[in-house]
């Protein structure tokens, strides 16, 4: 057995070594893979908006336990991956996915989960995957404003999946998933035409949560659209990482700066 310890733990590596340039969108291969996984889970989401018109065919359980699979071994792969298996249990992503994998293995009996998803593109969107394709796309310098676009829209999902789940889950076909967006979208904009509420002390705090996170998320985003573009750039003085992107000097400490073009 000694003698094909070394292989193994080799090949270990370089499965660990490859599953962490995918996650963070190294090199073509990696970026092209990872952003595989994103149009995957793309097609989860539309799965659970679809789920009303699929739930009454045999198609239904068969797309379902397929993406409880998936999931599973995405999760193993990543737990591999990981420098610890404590490490990997302490992601937040990890607990969201076995939420979501529970949800898809017990249909009959747990509510569909799947929007919990949605928090995968909130991930991406801090990782170097959209970056390098805005990079790619010579549009690097809407980072921020495209990261702020990405937030609000992944908490308009999460919102609304939760209402859908909650109290309009039972409606035939897109009929509960509409209802839930346009209460999400009259809430955060605190429109609140009062045609649709919830039901329930649940109900009103789900409002509240949804008004108050909403109104913040919508004001970064705003701020993010008419702020001067500046760049990530940490000086080696005082460590302030945003400056503008021809500055020559910190503005916190006056250190020179050596910022590299972003088209370098």
């Amino acid at each position: 057995m000694d003698i094909f310890e070394p292989d193994s733990q080799t090949g270990r590596r370089n499965f660990r070594g490859g599953i962490r340039r995918i996650e963070r969108a190294e090199g073509r291969g990696g970026f092209a893979l990872q952003l595989a996984l994103t149009i995957i889970d793309l097609a989860i989401l539309a799965f659970f908006v679809l789920g009303p018109y699929l739930r009454s065919g045999p198609s239904y359980l068969i797309i379902d336990y397929g993406i409880a699979v998936w999931i599973a071994l995405e999760m193993t792969g990543r737990a591999i991956a990981a420098p610890s298996f404590g490490q990997w249990l302490r992601r937040p992503m990890t607990w969201i996915d076995l939420v979501v994998l529970a949800t898809l293995a017990f249909p009959d009996i747990l509510f569909n989960f799947a929007f919990l998803r949605v928090m995968r593109l909130w991930a991406i969107g801090r990782s170097p995957l959209l970056r390098e394709a805005l990079r790619r796309m010579g549009c690097a310098e809407h980072l921020d404003v495209v990261r702020a676009v990405l937030n609000f829209l992944v908490f308009l999902f999460l919102v609304t999946g939760f209402v859908y789940t909650s109290f309009f889950y039972d409606r035939e076909g897109g009929e509960g998933f509409v209802d839930a967006l346009y209460f999400t979208v009259a809430t955060v904009t605190t429109t609140g035409f009062g045609d649709i509420t919830l039901p329930g002390p649940l109900g009103k705090l789900t409002s509240v949560v949804t008004m108050i996170v909403g109104i913040s998320l919508f004001v970064r985003l705003a701020q993010a659209v008419v702020r001067p573009h500046k760049v990530t750039y940490a000086c080696h003085r005082c460590g302030l990482q945003r400056h503008d992107a021809d500055a020559v000097h910190c503005k916190a400490c006056g250190e020179i700066l050596n910022i590299p073009d972003e088209g370098a």
